[in-house]
């Protein structure tokens, strides 16, 4: 499901116009970003939990010539599922 596929359900599921939804749908988005980049966590009650995780700086190999390489420090954004998910998921 992209974007505009969620936009096109929630529109649906509220009587909402589909731009409407779609603006909804990335200021959400955008929200959620916003609050990463800041390091937030974001619980979202009953779907789970954005976190932001920092990966320290690690040496590695190129895989064409082996030469050893520095891989720099970065941060990822993980997800964690609620329960509630998590049971739908398997049934």
């Amino acid at each position: 499901m992209n974007n505009a596929e969620l936009a096109e359900a929630v529109a649906g599921a509220n009587g909402l116009t589909k731009a409407d939804a779609r603006k909804l749908v990335d200021a959400v988005f955008g929200v959620i970003a916003d609050a990463a980049a800041n390091g937030d966590e974001i619980a979202l009650s009953g779907f789970g939990k954005f976190k932001v995780k920092e990966t320290p700086e690690r040496e590695g190999r190129n895989p064409s010539t082996g030469e050893t390489i520095t891989i720099k420090a970065s941060k990822k954004l993980g997800f964690t599922p609620a329960k509630a998910v998590k049971d739908r998921l398997n049934g």
